[in-house]
């Protein structure tokens, strides 16, 4: 196919200058008639490999896709585009299929989305179709080897044998060599060419915490980014209630999100977070999957997954508009207990449980996580990414000898018999009742490490278990054993390094600027708002009218044309048409006030050197304000501003040290009113106004 007209296309109908890596050669694939098979990252750009083909070749792109909240976001931003599509699906009732499916026959769409159950809706129609391409979106649903195996997918491999020369493009995120081999077979696919996009996401930067204390942990997180959407995944139902119940409580907008919901609650917690009415979205994985939301700035597992693939695709879900974003995982050894409990009793279990054990190494590594990512997938890279908790914090290591022989003793005084909790409690002299029962307080060792803190001796442990001198018995209830490791420590004098624990805390003075920012309008905000007001409008996702990527690209460039408008990355011709002058109007007003705003504070800079002259002079504020022909108040509220920003002059003739004292004291107890009029009434009118902001004046000068 002429690269010019790819690339034409490309601008015309998606805003986009150029390809993203693979994405031409796959659509060249396609053209040639070639089946095909694209692993690809989300937010790689999957869609486009077969949407443009789809406005190329003649006939019809059908879409096999897993779920309607997808299909309905895909058909959306199509048409956004001026691009004619349709989905097909369970949730229409007959007239409005049978309408969409006569608008088939007659090719006045290019693309139909539907799920594989839906199939047979169209098997009375499939030899009136000139049928083009099949796209199968979300392929390793197909394998059991796979991290989401769905049963309905592995009846798709019949189209192939009903479209014999129709090119079928299988699409997935995450598929290791196994799964990869699975899908060309199951899908039948002829001598496919396949194409294995990189795997690194460098926006996203990578972080795991113990999970010690974690609801508070993700309170701080959430506090620290106000207006950025963000999912919270969670292992069971009820987590994802209790902890959507306790944001909510924190004056955060959250809901919970399961299978076990009604139908019409899901729906309706899945459109308020995708139309950015809803902030945080706490769910099981049943959420997410194809979820074409391209402003989620963070991701947070509440709970380990149970394995890197699931994962991987669960934190692609951050950051895919390209711009940076934020993943965090909770690690606790409960998380693996359960998981591997539903290993066992699963299909492939001896499978399933070396991916566990895979992920839980992932979690433990004291090595650039990227890198173990990047290899799990067969991409081997050289340098450490410089964006997960490793890099930023490389561990400092530290001789922890004698630390492993108390740990180690401990366990072996309490006969190999007890959970982690209660080891510690052990080392730290606890005096719980439990201790007291088995009579533990009698022994030898007890009490030997209470100068420790419970959540280091905690972390402590788990390096250990990690480093292989003792281990987890999860068949007999979590008891801690010694390997045989553990006898080299205790009798034969080897050397254990251990890490230094690091607790992550959120400054509470970065949660406070992080509120102040949003306070402040940038060109940003007024875009988003403006975005907002469209697509409520319009009923469709705001990120279908234009990413947080576009909306950043038009606050640094200010296009104020429609050239320059057309120039934005997102922008083709049918959103030009449609919201461009918009778009620009908000651009032109911004900066029109931008401008009035700086020649106001140039005025005011102006005004307030004239009265710091007078003032210096020796003039006294009554002969200022007659002198400039501006009121007392006005002339102090200079004199307190100037004293604020670094102006050495002296305000003790105007107030006393005493009464500073004072106010500062009201301030605390008053919690820091902006207005005067609490702390004139909180005196109860004896101390005047001018000398409640030149007090105020010198307090805030001396934080």
């Amino acid at each position: 196919m002429n690269t010019e007209l790819l690339h034409a296309k490309l601008k015309e109908n998606f805003g986009f200058e150029k390809f993203r890596p693979n994405q031409e050669t796959i659509i060249n694939a396609i053209l040639s008639g070639q089946d095909t098979l694209a692993i690809m990252p989300t937010g790689g750009g999957k869609s486009i490999c077969f949407q443009l083909p789809a406005l190329v070749l003649p006939g019809i792109t059908i879409v096999i896709s897993p779920l309607i909240a997808l299909m309905k976001d895909q058909v959306d931003s199509l048409k956004t585009n001026g691009i004619t599509a349709c989905y097909i699906n369970s949730s229409q009732s007959s007239e409005e299929q049978q309408y969409y499916i006569d608008n088939l026959k007659s090719n006045t769409f290019k693309l139909v989305y539907i799920a594989p159950e839906s199939l047979s809706y169209l098997d009375a129609v499939f030899n009136e179709l000139t049928i083009s391409l099949i796209a199968i979106d979300e392929a390793h649903c197909i394998s059991s080897w796979g991290h989401d195996f769905r049963p309905a997918y592995t009846n798709l491999g019949y189209l192939k044998s009903r479209f014999p020369s129709t090119p079928v493009l299988a699409l997935t995120a995450t598929a290791d060599k196994a799964t990869r081999t699975d899908i060309t077979k199951q899908l039948k696919l002829k001598n496919p060419k396949t194409f294995i996009a990189s795997f690194d996401r460098k926006n996203l930067s990578l972080e795991v915490r113990p999970a010690l204390d974690r609801v508070k942990q993700i309170i701080e997180f959430v506090e620290n980014k106000p207006n950025e959407s963000g999912i919270i995944y969670c292992l069971s139902r009820k987590t994802t209630e209790e902890l959507a119940d306790k944001l909510k409580k924190n004056g955060i907008s959250a809901k919970a999100y399961h299978a076990g919901l009604d139908n019409t609650l899901r729906a309706k917690t899945q459109d308020e977070f995708i139309n950015d009415d809803c902030q945080v979205v706490c769910a099981t994985i049943a959420f997410g999957m194809g979820i074409d939301k391209s402003n989620v700035r963070w991701v947070i597992h509440y709970n380990l997954p149970k394995n890197i693939e699931g994962y991987y695709q669960e934190i692609g879900r951050a950051g895919r508009d390209g711009l940076p974003a934020e993943t965090v995982l909770f690690e606790s050894y409960a998380d693996v207990i359960q998981l591997q409990k539903f290993a066992s009793d699963g299909l492939n279990s001896d499978v399933q449980l070396a991916k566990l054990d895979r992920m839980k190494q992932y979690a433990d590594a004291l090595s650039c996580r990227r890198k173990i990512l990047l290899s799990y997938f067969g991409e081997l890279v050289t340098e450490n990414c410089g964006n997960c908790d490793i890099c930023k914090n490389p561990p400092v290591f530290f001789d922890g000898t004698i630390l492993a022989q108390k740990a180690l003793s401990a366990i072996s005084r309490l006969q190999e018999s007890e959970p982690l909790a209660v080891i510690v409690d052990f080392l730290r002299g606890s005096r719980n009742a439990y201790i007291y029962e088995k009579n533990y307080q009698s022994l030898k060792t007890y009490g030997i490490g209470a100068d420790i803190s419970w959540y280091d001796w905690n972390q402590y442990l788990i390096q250990l278990i990690n480093l292989g001198y003792c281990e987890i018995a999860f068949h007999q209830h979590n008891k801690i054993l010694l390997t045989p490791f553990a006898r080299k420590v205790l009798f034969e004098g080897e050397k254990v390094k251990l890490t230094t624990v690091v607790k992550k805390a959120i400054d509470k003075n970065e949660i406070k600027e992080a509120k102040a920012k949003t306070t402040k309008i940038t060109l940003f905000e007024i875009l988003r708002k403006l975005r907002y007001e469209i697509s409520k409008d319009e009923e469709v996702p705001a990120y279908v009218i234009f990413s947080d990527a576009a909306l950043r690209q038009m606050e640094n460039t200010r296009p104020m044309s429609d050239e320059e408008f057309l120039a934005i990355d997102g922008v083709g011709k049918a959103k030009l048409e449609k919201y461009g002058q918009e778009f620009i109007d908000a651009i032109v007003y911004f900066e029109n006030a931008k401008k009035k705003a700086k020649a106001k504070t140039k005025k005011e800079g102006n005004t307030y050197k004239t009265t710091l002259e007078l003032f210096e002079n020796g003039n006294t504020i009554a002969e200022i304000a007659e002198k400039r022909n501006l009121g007392q108040t006005t002339i102090v509220s200079h004199l307190a501003k100037l004293y604020v920003d670094g102006h050495d002059f002296d305000l003790s003739q105007f107030i006393s040290d005493e009464e500073v004292l004072m106010l500062h004291k009201a301030q605390v107890e008053l919690e820091y009113p902006t207005a005067l009029k609490p702390y004139y009434d909180h005196f109860e009118e004896k101390l005047s106004y001018d000398k409640i902001r030149f007090g105020l004046a010198i307090v805030e000068r001396n934080k």
